[in-house]
């Protein structure tokens, strides 16, 4: 008899047991299981048969896994970076695109109390105002960096965002951008697409500047604070992009532009 209970309370906890997670890899040998694991799992948590369609459809992103392990540029000096990076062009062409686009420039800074010049900079960094926005499959590059050992839990967060994007029609398997699933002129990811994002896919400039004022609001910038390392609204920056010399070049070339 105790063993015939001890046996019933081992099958009644195994059928208790979550079902084992879709384990990462850092080779793509194994991406094709991974898949079907991770939809069997999205499924289980109320992921569309559309979204799972579109997540079936995607590929190992090599060239994705390549850009995430030779990011070398966020170890550079500050001048070295922002030399680099276009700093000087960022700042002239966005002097000129603050003056050609002045009144969505103060509509954005009368609701949110976010200056054009850190938008700007955000925006030249980011696209070069919006001229190359990126040919790499996003849902195959976040589904890649989720299934990818090294950051596995954030990217994971973001392919379940990503998948509730597909089910609004905000994104579909033939979605392009940046190497890491960004999307729109400024970059967005797909959870702070959810988050700011409004609904749409930033593909426009007074999406994309709109939604990252709302970006900068939601990690704390205060109207009228400024922006320059140690003060208030630096760390709404810091928000952005962990990098410190990027930071940093935001900083200085919002600045630049605002003309401050």
């Amino acid at each position: 008899m105790r063993r015939l209970l001890g046996g019933i309370a081992v099958s009644l906890a195994l059928m208790a047991a979550p079902a084992l997670a879709a384990q990462c890899s850092s080779t793509g040998a194994n991406f094709e299981s991974w898949k079907k694991q991770f939809a069997a799992e999205a499924k289980a948590n109320g992921v569309s048969a559309r979204a799972i369609s579109a997540l079936m459809s995607t590929r190992y992103a090599t060239a994705t896994i390549y850009a995430d392990r030779h990011q070398h540029s966020f170890h550079l000096g500050l001048g070295a970076f922002m030399a680099k990076r276009g700093a000087p062009a960022i700042v002239s062409q966005g002097r000129r695109m603050k003056a050609a686009n002045a009144a969505l420039f103060a509509s954005i800074e009368k609701k949110y109390g976010v200056p054009a010049g850190p938008l700007i900079a955000i925006w030249g960094m980011e696209t070069g105002f919006g001229r190359v926005t990126g040919n790499q499959n996003t849902l195959s590059a976040v589904a890649t960096l989720a299934y990818d050992c090294r950051r596995t839990d954030f990217f994971t967060e973001q392919l379940y965002a990503a998948l509730k994007l597909v089910d609004r029609g905000v994104l579909s398997a033939s979605t392009r951008g940046a190497m890491h699933g960004e999307i729109g002129q400024t970059q967005f990811m797909p959870k702070n697409v959810l988050a700011y994002g409004g609904g749409g896919s930033l593909a426009s400039k007074e999406s994309a500047l709109t939604s990252t004022a709302r970006f900068l609001v939601g990690h704390g910038w205060r109207r009228g604070a400024g922006y320059q390392p140690g003060q208030a609204n630096f760390g709404a920056i810091q928000g952005w992009n962990a990098a410190s010399v990027y930071q940093q070049a935001i900083a200085i070339m919002g600045k630049q532009i605002d003309g401050d």
